[in-house]
């Protein structure tokens, strides 16, 4: 096939990656100044500040970090609080039906694994073509039974 690409590939959501990401710094930055610039804050509320500014970062961070890896061993999802790697015989077929907020990768078990690497949130276009790159390679190394 023509369509499959070389491997290894990764695929997330380049957009959506760089908003979360953007809005995280940004975040930190606002906050931080605020609690900085604000006269009447003493040391150990500046810190509390500062601590939730953090932790509302690290949690865009976690949802910029989703991704999922296809080498020559499967496919590695990445998801927001957990990592899973499949063997490409696991993998019985890849879903991004319309309104899916992400690709759900059907398994050999009878499960269902979201895959939030792929998500057509602000990128519509981009994941559909991940979504049958990830298919086409499906097809050509597994014994998928797809449509």
């Amino acid at each position: 096939m023509s369509d499959v690409p070389t491997l290894p590939v990764t695929f997330r959501p380049g957009r959506t990656r760089a908003v979360l990401l953007t809005a995280a710094v940004a975040l930190f930055v606002v906050i931080t100044a605020i609690a900085l610039l604000l006269e009447k804050l003493g040391p150990g509320e500046r810190l509390s500040f500062i601590f939730t500014a953090a932790l509302l970062a690290g949690v865009l961070a976690l949802l910029a970090r989703v991704k999922v890896v296809a080498d020559e061993s499967g496919v590695t999802v990445v998801n927001i609080a957990g990592k899973r790697h499949l063997d490409w015989a696991e993998i019985v077929q890849v879903n991004l039906r319309p309104g899916d907020p992400w690709v759900f990768l059907n398994l050999t078990d009878g499960t269902s694994l979201p895959a939030l690497g792929i998500q057509p949130g602000i990128a519509k276009q981009q994941a559909i073509a991940d979504a049958r790159a990830l298919r086409a390679l499906v097809e050509s190394r597994g014994p998928g039974d797809l449509p």
